[in-house]
């Protein structure tokens, strides 16, 4: 008979990076021990943000055999996947919906593994859904209204289904590597009015007299790290946001993370005055933030797109994902693609109340997918 137990831990220090790290695997930056070090040690997630670390270790019999970044939070910020709406209406009808349990890589809206097998042992799908069941009862146990996992992949999310979580899906926008060996090879693909559209564009933005450089880990100085957050804090006022990551948690993810952190430039005059900083997994380039001093025409396509791809074509990466919403990113090559989550909801009632709203928004975006791939600027030939 199988001795399950499940920990929660307050630190990513209370449990060991080779452990961890064995779990999650070398693929994903972002699910690295390094990274949620990172942002602990930067004071970006904590008591400051309301992302109170709760890791979460499976464990059979005195053996660890997975781990998930598990946090308790009294808010939906820094998600991407919205859920206020069923908190306004559990509160307006007597409930609590805050705090919460979240399963996810704290402000950054990208795809993959959340909960962490190790690899050795053989039955993965087993163990999700071990996994699954004592997150609910972690959920039950500590008088939670729900427990929630974001941007996980589509076997997590089938598997969990099957326990008790509700399925949600989502959409963002990826660009796909079709072996190509350059820039121009890629653009061959396209539709000649959109292929022209794209050079017309990439040559506006270079035509102001800008530099374009990549840095990658070691090579990104304090100087750009500080022009970079400079930027970073612009981004977020103008969006009426707030700035959850610390300065201090840049410079500790190049010098924890090394190459994997890149760096685009745009420099004028030798000064940087724009930078979008991407972390690079084994297959990915992750598009993450960017920000801009002035104006200049196409930039944020120029860097954040057309440089992304160019990145991921030296460097035969297969896919780009440049962060969450922007239909606009289709006519540059990003295609519509879906993301998933799972959600428990401890009551019943609530529960029978989201669940339908689940299956309108599935078909809707389904539905909308469908239409969006309509405006694919690929040859037909050529569509992913």
């Amino acid at each position: 008979m199988t001795d399950w137990s499940l920990t929660l831990h307050a630190s990513i220090t209370e449990i060991g990076a080779s452990a961890w790290n064995r779990c999650a695997g070398d693929d994903d930056p972002f699910l690295s021990h390094d990274f949620f070090l990172a942002l602990e040690e930067s004071g970006s997630v904590g008591a400051r943000t309301g992302w109170l670390p709760r890791y979460a270790a499976l464990h059979d019999g005195q053996a660890l055999v997975a781990v998930a970044p598990l946090f308790l939070k009294g808010h939906s910020y820094g998600e991407y996947v919205f859920d206020q709406s069923w908190a306004r209406a559990y509160e307006q009808a007597g409930g609590q919906y805050y705090p919460k349990l979240q399963i996810a890589v704290p402000f950054s809206p990208v795809s993959g593994s959340r909960l962490l097998i190790d690899p050795d042992r053989g039955d993965a799908d087993r163990l999700r859904g071990v996994f699954g069941d004592a997150l609910r009862q972690a959920c039950n146990e500590l008088g939670l209204s729900s427990v929630h996992m974001s941007f996980c992949t589509r076997e997590e999310q089938e598997v969990l289904a099957g326990h008790g979580w509700m399925p949600r899906i989502g959409l963002q926008y990826h660009w796909h590597n079709q072996g190509y060996a350059d820039f121009e090879q890629f653009l061959d693909t396209l539709a000649s009015r959109k292929r022209k559209a794209i050079r017309r564009e990439r040559r506006d933005a270079q035509a102001c007299g800008l530099e374009f450089r990549v840095l990658r880990g070691a090579e990104i100085s304090t100087y750009d790290w500080d022009r970079f957050y400079g930027f970073y804090q612009a981004t977020i006022d103008r969006k009426w946001g707030q700035a959850y990551l610390t300065r201090a948690f840049f410079t500790g993810l190049s010098t924890r993370l090394g190459d994997r952190v890149v760096l685009m430039q745009a420099l004028h005059e030798g000064a940087p005055v724009a930078a979008a900083l991407n972390l690079m997994g084994r297959e990915t380039l992750y598009g993450r933030n960017w920000g801009c001093e002035g104006d200049w025409p196409f930039l944020h396509f120029e860097l954040c797109y057309y440089q992304a791809i160019e990145f991921a074509i030296a460097q035969g990466l297969s896919r780009v994902e440049a962060g969450a919403q922007g239909e606009h990113k289709i006519q540059r090559g990003y295609l519509p693609s879906l993301t998933y989550s799972a959600h428990f909801i401890r009551d019943p009632a609530l529960a029978r109340a989201v669940e339908p709203y689940l299956v309108h928004e599935r078909t809707a975006i389904l539905e909308e997918k469908d239409a969006l791939a309509e405006l694919s600027p690929y040859r037909h030939e050529n569509s992913c």
